[in-house]
């Protein structure tokens, strides 16, 4: 163990970052990210950054006790040495089983700096499987049909192709704003992401409009609530659409439900949902199951998001990305890290996340 590992220094401060289209989905709406970064410090003088990113509707998190819970799980790392990250990750989930995102901003940051200090990309540090450029979906919140299809027509022109479009809030209006995008943009493919909006009912008439108007309908998202695995097993056989697990997978017994319902073909691991520590853990367990694997993410920064590239490059066996949200926000505040271009995410190679974020005034230091 080297001395100079040792945490000295955490820093938490907000970040305030407009949404370039408001972020509707069934059970709730952003209108900007109001996130927080942290900058963990270590003797050497590494520096490593991470993102909470907290959606009160659908995760449960709201901002400012995330700031509270984040000081607490601080003051315990201080004097731990990073290379022990998986003891502490086991401590934070102690302290805060309730407030995963809390933990995953410590723990990206945590990790962060322990690949800086080590001079290894975060990938490599995870193995470094399936390391090159990969393609993300984008997603289309729900609005009119006007703006679907405007929004639909401008990332289209970016390169897009796979269509993540949130729905459950109207069925008939869901399957006009697919229809007209697919008769705007007949070469697009669809996931359905309902956000526990739907019942099997609606869910059953949503995809069978899709299909009467010849939509290509890739994956149902979490169509149902998420206790209801019977109604996500049932509308997988039904509809003979594959159904990813989101809001039903938060924990490995999670996991073990699914595959004693056979509730779902993917699992949409998320560091915000469970912790980072913990997803990397769900997402091995579920693919070592037969499950196959979608990686996505909360309303994030390229810091967070960039974590969770990381984890499709060291990791592999990640299906699908939909790792997105950047580029629906108004303004970039990271520099450095991985690069879109259109829908393709170019990998990093300098040590870490290998990214800087500028530290606000409001920030709390712990040390």
């Amino acid at each position: 163990m080297s001395a100079q590992d040792i945490i000295t220094k955490v820093e938490v401060w907000p970040v305030d970052v407009p949404i370039t289209d408001p972020f509707t989905v069934a059970t709730g709406r952003l209108v900007a990210a109001q996130n927080l970064f942290v900058r963990v410090t270590l003797k050497d003088g590494s520096r490593g950054y991470g993102e909470i990113a907290p959606f009160p509707e659908v995760g449960g998190e709201d901002r400012d006790t995330c700031r509270q819970i984040a000081a607490q799980l601080a003051k315990a790392a201080l004097g731990q040495p990073a290379s022990q990250y998986r003891k502490i990750a086991r401590l934070f989930h102690d302290m805060a089983v309730s407030h995963p995102a809390s933990r995953c901003g410590l723990e990206t940051a945590l990790l962060d700096a322990l690949c800086r200090h080590n001079g290894v990309t975060l990938w490599s540090f995870w193995g470094g499987a399936d390391v090159r450029e990969r393609e993300s979906d984008i997603t289309i919140p729900i609005a009119d049909l006007e703006r679907t299809v405007a929004l639909a027509r401008e990332w289209y022109g970016r390169g897009f192709r796979l269509f993540k479009t949130k729905v459950g809030a109207d069925v008939e209006q869901d399957i006009r704003r697919l229809e007209a995008v697919h008769r705007a943009l007949p070469d697009v493919a669809f996931i359905a992401d309902a956000n526990q909006g739907f019942t099997r009912a609606d869910c059953l008439a949503f995809v069978n409009g899709v299909k009467r108007v010849g939509g290509r309908l890739v994956l149902l998202e979490q169509p149902v609530v998420r206790e209801d695995l019977d109604g996500l097993a049932a509308l997988r056989h039904l509809t003979g659409v594959p159904v990813v697990a989101d809001e039903s997978v938060r924990s490995i017994l999670d996991v073990r439900n699914v595959l004693e319902r056979q509730a779902a073909d993917y699992i949409n691991i998320k560091i915000m949902k469970s912790g980072l520590l913990d997803a990397m853990d769900i997402a091995a367990y579920a693919r070592a199951y037969g499950l196959r694997l979608m990686i996505g993410g909360m309303v994030e920064t390229r810091i967070a998001m960039g974590c969770s590239f990381g984890l499709a490059l060291g990791l592999g066996g990640f299906d699908v990305l939909d790792l997105d949200t950047p580029l629906l926000l108004a303004a970039d505040p990271v520099k450095g890290g991985y690069r879109y271009e259109g829908p393709r995410l170019l990998p990093w190679t300098g040590p870490g996340l290998a990214v800087e974020a500028h530290v606000a005034d409001a920030v709390t230091t712990i040390e």
